[in-house]
């Protein structure tokens, strides 16, 4: 789905609709103008369609303490945006209320667990601010490209550990004076593999897989869900050739049978090559050309914890898409210049005992993938780490 041009058709039609509506001060007429208006489908008290999915609440003003619903049943519709609306005697405010903007589950949450999803979140549950980005309708485009790079899966973790106050699953990696200079000779590493043929080896290979699978390629690039479809396209590229593999490929030549379940580790890198004189994990990440959108980069206490290493480079096989080609493909270091500038630290998806993760500028990537670039600003790389080693 390319959700940017929904965004422009849909959801601003609906921020507007509502936003005219000021003063109607009844919930229940409201939805049912905006359920017609927009042709949507009630499930229970949501009303959502291909685009978009909204909750009505109402109150006497803005304290919001409502119990909008059950993080079960918004696992089902956080893959577009999930707004909530107040409605108040005065003004209808909106919210996005995907679980990236959640800051924790109220009630009948005590058994959350990863693998237990349980309890509801309240109105006051939803930050009215993201890493300075206010919630509100003008930067809806903005913040929901932000979670689409997360996803549920992603934002589960934190919301179990900040909800039941556990012991932190993650853990901060201690650098001390040696593993810290190793550290910061990550990129003159980087510069060194780069320009050798050993990453002429690895491109090649991974190359090779993506013109083997070309045609599951672009069977999965119709996936609605990014992060179903990320995943299945990084499997293809760089999971084992085993019988879940197989089964998967099946599915996706069949075009009528349901998607398997496969696993796929949750580690720093998805493919590992070793080499005389480096130890390469690189990350395959899928671009799909005509939609925007802001991919997880990577866990900075697991990317600190690999460059300790002196043999240590950690690169991106950037895989760009369209509907009927894969349009190229293209290996790159993480201290690439135009990458750098675009990899954004994203606290808000960390533990407490975490330094957190980063995340990519969807744009950067596509003109990357169009206009291969590969050079490396020591200097400015160098200064990066230091201020993730300070965290």
């Amino acid at each position: 789905m390319n959700w940017c041009f929904s965004m422009n058709r849909s959801l601003k039609s609906l921020i507007k609709f509502i936003k005219d509506k000021d003063g109607i001060n009844d919930k229940t007429k409201l939805s049912k103008l905006v359920a017609d208006k927009f042709e949507l489908v009630k499930d229970r008290s949501v009303y959502y369609c291909r685009d978009f999915a909204i909750r009505f609440s109402s109150s006497k003003n803005q304290n919001f303490s409502n119990t909008v619903l059950s993080l079960s049943r918004l696992q089902k519709y956080d893959n577009r945006p999930f707004i909530a609306c107040l409605v108040t005697p005065s003004t209808n405010h909106l919210y996005l209320a995907n679980t990236t903007f959640l800051k924790k589950i109220s009630h009948t949450s005590q058994e959350l667990r990863e693998n237990n999803i349980r309890g509801s979140f309240n109105g006051s549950d939803i930050t009215r601010e993201f890493e300075g980005i206010t919630n509100s309708p003008e930067n809806f485009e903005r913040l929901f490209h932000i979670h689409e790079g997360i996803g549920f899966d992603g934002n589960l973790p934190r919301l179990v550990e900040v909800t039941n106050s556990i012991t932190p699953l993650g853990r901060k990696f201690i650098i001390n004076g040696k593993s810290k200079n190793i550290i910061l000779d990550a990129p003159n590493r980087a510069k060194n593999f780069v320009s050798s043929k050993e990453a002429k080896v690895l491109k090649k290979e991974l190359d090779e897989k993506v013109r083997k699978f070309k045609k599951e390629i672009l069977k999965a690039e119709h996936i609605k869900n990014g992060n179903v479809r990320g995943r299945i396209i990084e499997y293809l590229i760089t999971g084992k050739d085993d019988r879940p593999k197989r089964e998967l490929i099946s599915a996706l030549r069949d075009g009528n049978k349901e998607i398997p379940q496969f696993k796929t580790a949750n580690e720093l890198g998805d493919y590992r090559k070793v080499f005389d004189n480096y130890d390469i994990e690189t990350d395959v990440k899928t671009k799909i050309m005509i939609l925007d959108s802001n991919p997880k980069a990577y866990n900075l206490d697991k990317m600190l914890e690999f460059l300790s290493s002196a043999r240590s480079v950690f690169m991106f096989y950037f895989v760009g898409v369209d509907p009927d080609r894969i349009v190229n493909t293209v290996l790159v270091s993480m201290f690439q210049g135009k990458l750098l500038c675009s990899t954004k630290l994203r606290k808000h998806w960390s533990g407490r005992n975490s330094r957190g993760a980063t995340q990519f500028e969807g744009k950067t990537i596509g003109q990357l993938i169009m206009n291969p670039e590969y050079g490396i600003n020591k200097k400015e790389s160098v200064e990066f780490l230091k201020q993730i080693i300070a965290l």
